[in-house]
This record gives structure tokens, C-alpha cells and sequence, in this order.
């Protein structure tokens, strides 16, 4: 890689990084494993460059490589279980109606890793249906159907937790 290619290399993951961190953590609930996957995508990302630059929408390339991270981790035998030396909390309803982050946490954590993957994508990061197809790797009527359940588990997971109507 040439020092320029490097330089523009450096200020893509620059201006994107926090984003990523925050995408990675809303999909795997946890900042440790969130940092874990942004470096597993910086260091693809780096070593496919190229490619990444040729690719039409290298936002899209990134975010595919980041959200493949992520699946291919949850299907890690140490991934599945969490041993904690404290019981969880109780969700609690800020004032306003909404849940806190914690309550959002244990809400998305109600999801599975696909579900989870098709809500973020969609509802936090703003993609359209088949973007958050094409990076998936799944069918529009998929993300459509995962949609669908996922914000009714949500529904129906955050009345009990939060009192709401």
C-alpha cells in the first residue's frame, strides 16, 4: 500500500470508528466484544483496501464486514454463556416513558443474533430494507419477516419491563 492509499486509509476508519463502536455494541451488548469487532474489521478492511475503494459503496463493504463479525461470533461456544458474579437489575422506565440503556440493552439481548443484526441495521442505522439485505447476505422477505418479529418481541418484551400500554 502506497502512503497515500495508508493516509486515506487512516482517515476512512477515522471518520467512522465511534459509529462502528456504537453499531458493534448495540449487536453484541458488550464494549469489550464491540472494540473486538472494530479491530477485526479495521484489519480486513486494511487488508482488502483495494478493494474496499474499488467496492461502489465502501460504508456498505465496512458495515457488511463488521455485522458478518458479529455473526460469525455468536456461533463461539464461549460466546454462549455469561457468568456474572451479580444477579441483572430490573429493567427501570425513565420518567418520560422511555427505557434507559440498560433497558434497551436487555431488550435487544431478547432478541437472536440475526433479529438483533436486521433491527440494528434497520432501525439504528437507518437502511433501507434491501441495504440491510445485501449486507446480510439474506433476502429482502427475510429482513422483512426478521423485522417483523424482532419489533414484536421488542413490543411485547417491553411492556412487562417497563409498565407501558
Amino acid at each position: 500500500m502506497t502512503k497515500s492509499e495508508e493516509e486515506r486509509f487512516r482517515v476512512f476508519v477515522a471518520e467512522r470508528m465511534d459509529r462502528w463502536r456504537r453499531t458493534a455494541y448495540l449487536l453484541s451488548r458488550d464494549w469489550h466484544t464491540a472494540d473486538d469487532l472494530v479491530s477485526v474489521t479495521v484489519g480486513k478492511l486494511y487488508r482488502h483496501w483495494r478493494k474496499v475503494r474499488a467496492a461502489g459503496n465502501p460504508d456498505a463493504y465496512a458495515q457488511r464486514i463488521l455485522t458478518r463479525a458479529w455473526l460469525d461470533e455468536t456461533v463461539r461456544p464461549w460466546r454462549r454463556e455469561r457468568v456474572t458474579a451479580e444477579l441483572p437489575e430490573v429493567a427501570t422506565q425513565q420518567p418520560d416513558g422511555f427505557l434507559d440503556r440498560d433497558g434497551l440493552n436487555r431488550l435487544l439481548g431478547s432478541l437472536g443474533p440475526r433479529q438483533r443484526a436486521v433491527v440494528v441495521l434497520r432501525y439504528y442505522l437507518d437502511y433501507s430494507v434491501e441495504e440491510t439485505a445485501e449486507v446480510l447476505g439474506i433476502s429482502v422477505g427475510t429482513v422483512k419477516s426478521q423485522s417483523a418479529r424482532g419489533l414484536e418481541t421488542l413490543r411485547r418484551q417491553a411492556v412487562p419491563m417497563g409498565g407501558m400500554s
